[in-house]
């Protein structure tokens, strides 16, 4: 077998190199959009005063979790502040909004059309298998070539790395709908559509957030990765303590990470199953929703019976005639 080889590589290669000179306005396109975004996300969270962004980060964890939650999200996201990281951990966390919104915009239809097409199932699982099992070190090379280096290249390298689980859980989640359930909405006469938006995603919604929470966590380990590149945030810091061995550097940017990481792993687990959490305040305003709605039915049952009972009392005991009274 001396002297064979496919050079596979060399063909990928080229292929990189063609798509660069010949859709560089189209990568061009997606570095402005994607740069705006970031920037303007990264902004627009740096501008807040920042125990006014840690109070409503508080509030955030206590509406959809506990209080609990929210008082541990004050305490750490202060360490972060105490570490005066409080720029870089807003970065980061801008590039893992925007990878994430952008990989489930991709992943949600996906995953949609791939429940209803065994055909497209068929295609996208071994393409979801090589984006899931490839070393995410790969896919900086090719966003270099395209992008240069920066946040956008990190962002598109983000993207790609934390696709396939919104993909696959969207499209588990679909097909595990009882079909009988399906079955009785093209029975009353309902549309795909129809059935899609008001039986299939409604029932599939805690898979569906469970893949959204685990894009968010590719995502931020990925955004780390991305400081290889030149993103800024926590994941560059980390990158120069690696550098220049500096244990007490590399040790606050990676705290800084792990209090992101939390933060967001309980609020979106909280978001699809928020019958866990009844201390959350959307608990509590859901429970009084439902015994507002209770005391108003139980109201308008009462006064119901109530002229029910009257109506039955005047047909069992008839008015009587005056006396001495009659046609004259």
């Amino acid at each position: 077998m001396d002297g064979f080889r496919i050079p596979l590589g060399d063909w990928i290669d080229t292929g990189v190199d063609w798509l660069r000179d010949n859709l560089a306005w189209l990568f061009d396109i997606i570095t402005v959009v994607v740069r705006f975004l970031v920037d303007s996300l990264t902004d627009g969270l740096v501008a807040i005063p920042i125990f006014v962004a840690i109070a409503l980060f508080a509030l955030l964890g206590w509406f959809f979790r506990s209080w609990q939650m929210a008082l541990g999200t004050a305490l750490t996201f202060t360490l972060i502040v105490a570490m005066d990281l409080w720029e870089p951990a807003m970065q980061t966390l801008s590039l893992v909004l925007v990878a994430t919104l952008v990989a489930l915009a991709i992943g949600i239809p996906l995953g949609i059309w791939s429940a209803r097409n065994d055909t497209v199932r068929a295609i996208l699982k071994p393409v979801l298998d090589f984006m899931q099992t490839m070393p995410a070190f790969v896919y900086l090379i090719p966003a270099i070539t395209f992008f240069s280096i920066g946040v956008v290249p990190g962002l598109v390298a983000t993207v790609i790395f934390a696709l396939p689980p919104g993909v696959r859980l969207t499209e588990l989640g679909i097909r595990g709908v009882d079909s009988e359930t399906v079955e009785a909405g093209h029975a009353f006469g309902a549309t795909p559509g129809q059935i899609l938006r008001g039986i299939q995603l409604p029932l599939a919604t805690p898979t569906i957030m469970a893949g959204v929470n685990q894009v968010i966590m590719l995502a931020l380990s990925m955004a780390v990765l991305a400081g290889i590149v030149g993103a800024d945030g926590l994941g560059k810091i980390v990158v120069q303590s690696v550098s220049t061995v500096n244990l007490s550097q590399g040790v606050e940017a990676g705290l800084g990470v792990v209090i992101l990481a939390v933060f967001l792993d309980r609020v979106t687990a909280a978001l699809g199953n928020p019958g866990d959490y009844p201390r959350s305040l959307r608990g509590v305003w859901r429970r009084r929703r439902t015994a507002q709605s209770s005391d108003s039915r139980r109201d308008a049952g009462g006064g119901s019976n109530a002229a029910a009972d009257q109506a039955e009392r005047e047909v069992a005991s008839p008015r009587r005639a005056p006396v001495g009274g009659g046609v004259l």
